[in-house]
């Protein structure tokens, strides 16, 4: 145990570069990320919503909404990326 009473971590499954980090032990940041899942997913919908109303109507702007479709992308990793520090895929 280290000299503030918290036993030590370290990452056994990285490279042991710089940008490993080790997780945090208490889970005190699962509500923050729920919530921002929540904001990204909707971001995620409304940008689905404005991309199908921007394909009814035309003429359409094929450069915006290839810019829309691939935030919408970024979105969709973004969501995942947090939903798997929520719940990490431990190999037993």
């Amino acid at each position: 145990m280290s000299g503030d009473g918290k036993p030590p971590f370290t990452v056994i499954d990285g490279d042991g570069g710089a940008n490993d980090v080790a997780p945090k032990p208490d889970g005190a940041n699962d509500e923050a990320l729920e919530l921002k899942i929540r904001q990204l997913e909707e971001e995620h919908r409304d940008l689905d919503q404005a991309i199908l109303t921007m394909e009814e109507r035309m003429p359409y702007d094929r450069l915006t909404i290839g810019r829309m479709k691939k935030r919408k992308l970024i979105l969709k990793d973004q969501i995942q990326e947090l939903r798997d520090q929520l719940f990490p895929d431990i190999i037993a």
